[in-house]
């Protein structure tokens, strides 16, 4: 029988992610954000009197031992994921981490072991492919509608400018530039986790150029950072090309996919999944249906998304939102998390080969391996 009780859930970690697993966890039914942990006491009261959640903790081992947690959102830097994961499994709490899952694939395998032998569950905060667009994309590729994947295309822009990236520009000691992978380990999760559920169960090719376009500033960590990534892959006969690109503009995030039906393109920005038109009618003809085509597919995204504007579908987290609701459903059933733990392994895998060939001195020093 299906446990009916409310999951008591705690958050370790209260930087700026934080705010947006709050907001999410306090509207959802059936879990109850009880506590609230990060190293600086302070910053955790000020995350609780923001919410309202009853208790805040400065020490992790305190907030497990009193509250009794069936959840713990792990929000912090990757480097203390697996020493938190092993505190909290051996608790008695699952947890919910943020990515990127660790600082290496061994030590990711090592924190998923650590998980499954406890008899707890994790999943990794992959939540854009959980959002509207991403799960009719979903839908198309499993009703065969776009055929077998030939070619993928994903593509994240960051914007250096940006609140995040000027938090990131202006601190050479913020740990992002700590990382073996600096800015690219901190956000490639999101060009893998999916190109791999899109290719064979068989060890790709992965071939990976990165480079500085802008200038030199400050003589620090901050203009050591590369911000231009490109990498290739190729598993059986699918391939792809993955971008990581700070300067173009608009900033975009999307996924294109090429079948041997169909080709989609996936924009998680705009949120529209679009069928590209062929060219079926001859002469000019052909040439002048097509955008009508495109046109009318735009506005029947449009009408999509203002229906899930509606039924309040359409806020920014949408995804974390139901990624989290899968998870707990899991718990509460028994059932496997909604992401496969090979899945998150094999992502961890090529974002380690991709580090060894643009940051081959972290390598070397003991980085990535």
């Amino acid at each position: 029988m299906m446990d009916l009780r409310k999951l008591r859930i705690g958050i370790v970690g209260c930087g700026k992610i934080a705010d947006g697993h709050t907001e999410v966890v306090k509207h959802l039914q059936g879990a109850e954000l009880v506590a609230v942990c990060d190293r600086e006491p302070l910053l955790a009261e000020q995350l609780a009197v923001r919410y309202g959640v009853p208790a805040w903790y400065g020490d992790v081992g305190e907030m497990l031992e009193r509250e009794h947690l069936d959840v713990v959102h792990i929000t912090t830097p990757p480097a203390v994921h697996l020493a938190l994961t092993r505190q909290c499994v051996a608790a008695g709490a699952h947890v919910f981490l943020e990515k990127p899952l660790a600082l290496t694939a061994p030590e990711a395998r090592q924190l998923i072991d650590t998980v499954v032998a406890s008899g707890r569950q994790m999943t990794i905060n992959y939540w854009p492919n959980f959002d509207p667009p991403a799960m009719e994309f979903k839908r198309m590729l499993a009703s065969g509608e776009l055929g077998d994947p030939v070619h993928i295309e994903a593509f994240i822009g960051y914007d250096l400018a940006g609140a995040y990236g000027q938090a990131l520009m202006s601190d050479a000691g913020h740990w992002v530039h700590r990382l073996p992978g600096k800015l690219f380990q901190n956000m490639m999760d999101h060009i893998f986790n999916r190109i791999v559920p899109l290719f064979p169960d068989v060890e790709p090719q992965v071939h990976a150029f990165a480079f500085k376009r802008r200038e030199a500033v400050r003589n620090d960590a901050t203009d050591a950072m590369l911000d231009e990534l490109r990498v290739f892959l190729r598993g059986g006969g699918v391939s792809a090309y993955g971008s990581l690109c700070s300067h173009a503009r608009p900033v975009a995030n999307t996924l294109k996919v090429y079948g041997t039906k169909a080709t989609v393109e996936v924009d998680f920005n705009n949120r529209t999944v679009v069928k590209a038109a062929s060219q079926r009618y001859p002469s000019a003809v052909g040439r002048v249906v097509p955008a009508f085509q495109m046109a009318s597919r735009y506005f029947s995204a449009a009408k999509r998304n203002a229906n899930q504007f509606r039924r309040s579908q359409f806020h920014f987290f949408a995804g974390m939102s139901r990624l989290l609701e899968e998870f707990y459903v899991g718990i509460r059933k028994g059932e496997p998390p909604p992401i496969p733990y090979a899945e998150i392994l094999r992502v961890a895998d090529v974002m380690d080969r991709v580090i060894e060939q643009v940051y081959p001195a972290t390598v070397g020093a003991g980085g990535a391996r």
